[in-house]
């Protein structure tokens, strides 16, 4: 990739942490290391054989291991893009599902490929289910706004609100737009499918707890009371919240305290693996610095937490104030403000500018670097709702978005690549969206795999297979 951009990276990696001397740390650790040490290797035999090779760094490259995070690949992910993958039956990104017959005949089996090419996907993939559906609802009401035959049959019903699948039923009776009224009535049932299963599994109480604990704002007796009146909790989510608990509180897992957590969520031993598993890829807990798998605290809240609130960044909806550690990691890196002792660097950079484009600019302080980007985002408990009222587009816009996607990015400054070796997630991958933007800087994630949460709860027990060795699993 970076022979082929002409890209010339400044590698840095997590460096190894010499207070952790377990097996499963040295293993992991040396991870990040080798892979640096191999992609610099490519880089320098580039520089001299590459015809118009760059000679100084041109881009960022953060080389991190799945340990850096824990939390955000079993955590509820509150997004259309990440619901889609968590809650539903998907093959990659195949959807198929049954919906209601034109004709009035049979459900009709259809198929959806989620990905690029789809404007509305596009548009919607990295927005709150809340408002995904909110927006979806606009458009059908856009469509029946804009035509005289649905006008006509909305007159005739009583004058009571109109849902969104009464809008699908309308705008389906009207040839002229087939084609894009297909492209939303896809969209309108698959969130239907999630709203519906966000219903039954009662999954807004339990993400509710989830972010609570990683935020401080609950703690043991919250789980506990959580796991005993929650019997029907499926098995997956109670070990989900386990492990975010186990995150969290490593302590409270000591000795015999992880059984008798496991006993009243009526779980196995084998879900008790994964817990000790996932604890053991962490490496040490006792580690404060905001680098790597460490505990932060507030001296306001009693309970412990693994994230600070973001200040100054706003919550639109609720269940939306989580962040991946990759956010402020990325945010460190572009104000240079990782910290040596636990990010290496192969090639400290040779230059003390920044490349902004094809331009070369002085490097500005953190300050300056945000003076025009301030942050926003949507992570307050001041406003938080579930369904706040939001005004979409005309239901057309959504084309724009590929339009534009291309154009933009030439805009655009230095590049800043990520590669997490272990799996990433679609949480990570939402803010390096968001932060392409924020920072004005291409922000490219890859890795050797992205997981949903049930692919990397099976990672976690493969790990205690003996004929499965880390390099296998990619972690």
């Amino acid at each position: 990739m970076f022979a082929f951009c002409q890209e010339l990276p400044c590698v840095r990696y997590r460096a190894s942490k010499e207070d952790d001397l377990s097996t499963a740390a040295k293993l992991r650790d040396s991870v990040p290391t080798k892979l640096a040490s191999a992609v610099w290797d490519c880089i320098s035999k580039y520089k001299s054989t590459v015809p118009n090779f760059p000679q100084t760094e041109t881009c960022d490259l953060l080389i991190l291991d799945r340990s850096i995070d824990q939390i955000a690949p079993v955590i509820h992910e509150w997004t259309y893009d990440a619901m889609c993958h968590d809650l539903l039956e998907m093959d990659g990104n195949k959807y198929v599902f049954e919906a209601p017959s034109k004709t009035g005949g049979p459900p009709e089996r259809k198929e959806v490929i989620l990905e690029d090419h789809d404007s509305i996907w596009l548009e919607l993939r990295h927005a709150h289910i809340a408002d995904a559906s909110e927006r979806l609802h606009d458009k059908m009401t856009n469509f029946v706004s804009k035509n005289k035959a649905a006008q006509i049959q909305q007159s005739g019903r009583d004058g009571s609100e109109i849902s969104t699948r009464d809008l699908q039923k309308m705008v389906q009776a009207l040839p002229q737009y087939t084609e894009q009224v297909d492209k939303i009535s896809q969209h309108v049932e698959i969130a239907g499918k999630i709203n519906r299963i966000i219903r039954d599994m009662g999954l807004r109480e339990l993400g509710q707890l989830e972010q609570d604990l990683v935020f401080g704002d609950a703690g043991a007796k919250d789980v506990i009371n959580f796991l005993r009146t929650k019997q029907n909790m499926t098995p997956e989510n109670k070990l989900r919240l386990l492990m975010i608990y186990a995150s969290v509180c490593p302590e409270k897992f000591e000795g015999d305290k992880a059984s008798k957590l496991m006993q009243l969520a009526k779980l196995s031993r084998e879900d008790m693996k994964v817990v000790n598993n996932m604890r053991l890829l962490g490496g040490s807990t006792k580690k404060t610095s905001a680098g790597g798998f460490s505990l932060k605290f507030d001296g306001q809240k009693k309970n412990q937490a693994a994230r600070k609130d973001r200040t100054g960044e706003e919550e639109t909806w609720q269940l939306f104030r989580f962040y991946p550690m990759l956010e402020e990691l990325i945010e460190n890196l572009c104000k240079r403000e990782l910290p040596k002792s636990e990010y290496s660097c192969m090639n400290e950079s040779s230059t003390t500018v920044i490349g902004e484009g094809s331009k070369k600019v002085t490097q500005s302080s953190p300050a300056q670097t945000n003076q025009s980007t301030a942050p926003h985002s949507m992570r307050s408990r001041r406003t938080a709702n579930w369904a706040r009222p939001r005004h979409s587009d005309d239901g057309n816009s959504s084309d724009s978005t590929l339009k534009n996607a291309s154009t933009d990015l030439k805009k655009l400054g230095r590049r800043i690549f990520v590669f997490i070796v272990g799996g990433a997630t679609r949480s990570e991958l939402r803010v390096c969206h968001k932060l392409t933007t924020k920072l004005r800087r291409e922000v490219i994630l890859g890795s050797s795999s992205i997981d949903d949460p049930p692919q990397y709860i099976t990672k976690l027990k493969l790990l205690s297979e003996r004929d499965v060795s880390l390099n296998g699993l990619g972690i």
